[in-house]
């Protein structure tokens, strides 16, 4: 918060003195802080793709952006980016200024960082995004004893696959699916990533508990598509310590996790699920594991943060936060391990 507010200032003083022409030794300072203004308005745009989103990102207007970078490209005597009403492109100029004004944004961060790690108590923002199921079903349902613990200290919470590139968006800790090789980035381990198939009772009842594979040809299947790919779900199931995949003709495809569960639930038909998004129904009774012998864990769900973030109270403390939400076994495996167990008796 206190990076976007001293940015917010850069900027707002840029603007409230783009009148003033001439120069004098009192001016000095000023003339190096409206460029600092131009370059910490610049490189958001660039990041983000216009100046809408920048201004919402630095909590100022977009005209307080669009003119800063302009004052930008006068002090320059370049141009940054290719304007079209829809879009803005950098140009190569523009290109080559961008990544050297990360660098010195990304030098700033570690000044404060540094700063921020003398601090005895978290406070401040900090930006933290996961994929959506994760985030709804295991990170969100503990935020508040969390925040009970650090009031001082505002958790931005973004859920979804959009944010690529960590560093270039500010993230202070990411939670993700798989091992990610950057080497600006460190990674932890958290838990496994679980995935089965499940059915409601209802639907067993009706349908019948298949006992092979090759049985799922006779069941309404319902599948999940990756958004990011558009690809279906090859179904993973680990036979005799070894992992085989299929294809199941799915009546019903979906590209949200909780959505594949919610139908299920209803007597849909069989859906591949994590095992953190059934097990909720599998408590209540709504649905059971089906081939629960054949589960896998499907990579591992990881925690990232940038390089720069390593000395931060802030990142410290949700770390510890994260490595107490994926206890082994994880409380969610351990609701369809039961469950799986009381079929079987």
């Amino acid at each position: 918060m206190q990076r976007v507010q001293r940015q917010r200032s850069y900027l707002r003083l840029g603007v409230d003195n783009r009148n003033q022409i001439g120069f004098n030794p009192a001016m000095k300072e000023q003339i190096g802080l409206d460029r600092l203004t131009g370059l910490v308005a610049f490189a958001r745009t660039a990041s983000l793709g216009s100046y809408t989103a920048a201004a919402r990102e630095l909590s100022v207007s977009p005209s307080a952006v669009s003119k800063s970078v302009q004052r930008l490209e006068e002090h320059f005597g370049l141009k940054l980016f290719a304007r079209t009403t829809r879009s803005l492109t950098l140009t190569p100029e523009g290109r080559e200024l961008y990544e050297r004004a990360l660098r010195i944004i990304r030098e700033v961060d570690d000044i404060e960082q540094a700063a921020m790690a003398s601090r005895a108590e978290p406070s401040g923002v900090l930006k933290v995004t996961a994929p959506l199921p994760i985030g709804i079903n295991i990170i969100a349902p503990a935020l508040p004893e969390f925040s009970e613990r650090y009031p001082k200290l505002v958790i931005d919470l973004r859920l979804g696959g959009q944010f690529s590139d960590i560093i270039e968006q500010g993230i202070d800790v990411a939670v993700r699916v798989g091992n990610l090789s950057d080497s600006r980035l460190i990674s932890r381990s958290l838990g496994p990533h679980r995935i089965g198939a499940f059915a409601s009772p209802a639907y067993i009842e009706r349908k019948g508990m298949p006992k092979h594979l090759d049985d799922l040809i006779h069941h309404n299947c319902i599948n999940f598509r990756y958004q990011s790919s558009g690809q279906a779900l090859r179904w993973p199931f680990m036979l005799n310590e070894r992992l085989v995949e299929v294809s199941p003709e799915s009546r019903i495809v979906i590209d949200a996790s909780d959505a594949v569960a919610a139908v299920v639930a209803a007597g849909g038909g069989i859906g591949i699920s994590p095992t953190y998004v059934a097990a909720p129904f599998v408590k209540r009774g709504e649905m059971i594991p089906v081939f629960a012998q054949y589960q896998v864990d499907k990579f591992a769900i990881t925690a990232l943060w940038p390089v720069s973030r390593r000395g931060s109270p802030n990142v410290k403390v949700f770390l510890e936060f994260l490595s107490a939400l994926f206890p082994a076994p994880t409380s969610w495996d351990a609701i369809v391990a039961s469950a799986s167990l009381s079929q079987q008796q």
